[in-house]
């Protein structure tokens, strides 16, 4: 009988008031309000899955609303919020100060809030025994320091690491320059990207020497209502912030280890929010900030913002 031990996440969440008030008729002929209209919203393509669930619920609970979701890279929202062609993205930065210097030069009063926290996941071939990495190693293999398998893991004979991107303009993309090295490009001839999230897990499930690197609520085995599985037909790397990684000290995406900070590499999607009528796009805002919006984060193996968290052990006989 082999004893299988993981950790699971429980949150209670605290109230917070989703108001459905109506809005009155704009100088543009908008009438939508905070329940009701039509409206697109941009999404950075890494996160649609969980935009997905949430329109999902929202829909069923307001029907008079109609809101589509354009998925996209995070440079195409951003352009597009500052334009006015939408007033809500997804992503997973704030505001830059430049920005917020434009909108208020344009009377615009820009709203943000934190949703969650993800993941940024490294993902290999299931037949890839080299499962766990260090920070230090993922600097060096983005930089083009390191090219090899066997320059990670001594023995390896997987030969070139082949790295893939969900899309080239990506929050990923620009998160792993910002955040992992620190502002400095990414420079290797064997770092490439696709077109979307699914097409990175494609290409590592045919590719043995691949390493995809994508958003970790794109992996969540939904089966798995304790959030601690995985899909199957890919390995997650276990990351280690020590100078050898083990299996002992390096950890998954996983909620617990989002919240607890051994995950080395957490960032916060943001609602970005730039609506001078203050119609449906708050209403979808609130929404996903509101106790119903962040339990569909909880359950999509994202960490919620919102609510207060704790974590039990528990043990499991595998028979």
């Amino acid at each position: 009988m082999k004893r299988l031990t993981f950790t699971y996440i429980v949150m209670t969440l605290s109230l917070l008031v989703f108001c459905t008030c109506g809005g009155q008729k704009s100088k543009n002929a908008r009438t939508d309000t905070y329940s009701s209209g039509k409206m697109t919203l941009m999404c950075d393509e890494s996160f649609s899955p969980i935009v997905e669930e949430e329109l999902a619920v929202f829909h069923a609970m307001y029907p008079d609303a109609h809101v589509t979701a354009k998925y996209t890279n995070e440079i195409d929202a951003f352009n597009a919020l500052m334009k006015q062609d939408v007033h809500l993205i997804i992503t997973a930065r704030n505001f830059s100060a430049k920005q917020l210097e434009y909108f208020k030069s344009n009377k615009i009063q820009p709203r943000w809030f934190p949703l969650g926290y993800d993941g940024l996941a490294f993902i290999i071939n299931k037949n890839n025994v080299d499962s766990c990495i260090t920070v230090k190693d993922i600097k060096r293999i983005l930089s083009g320091q390191v090219q090899k398998w066997s320059e990670v893991n001594k023995g390896s004979k997987l030969g070139t690491i082949d790295v893939v991107f969900d899309n080239k303009q990506s929050a990923a993309v620009r998160w792993a320059v910002d955040s992992i090295l620190g502002g400095k490009p990414i420079n290797s001839p064997n770092i490439s990207a696709v077109k979307t999230s699914a097409e990175v897990i494609k290409y590592v499930e045919k590719t043995p020497n691949a390493i995809g690197i994508i958003g970790s609520n794109w992996l969540n085995d939904k089966r798995d209502t304790t959030n601690v599985t995985f899909k199957k037909n890919i390995t997650v790397m276990s990351v280690c912030q020590m100078e050898k990684a083990t299996e002992m000290n390096s950890w998954k995406p996983y909620q617990l280890y989002l919240l607890d900070g051994r995950y080395p590499f957490a960032r916060t999607v943001y609602a970005l929010l730039a609506d001078p009528f203050h119609g449906l796009p708050v209403g979808v805002a609130n929404f996903m900030q509101s106790p119903q919006g962040q339990k569909i984060i909880l359950k999509s193996a994202l960490l919620p913002y919102r609510g207060d968290l704790e974590w039990r052990s528990v043990q499991v006989n595998d028979d």
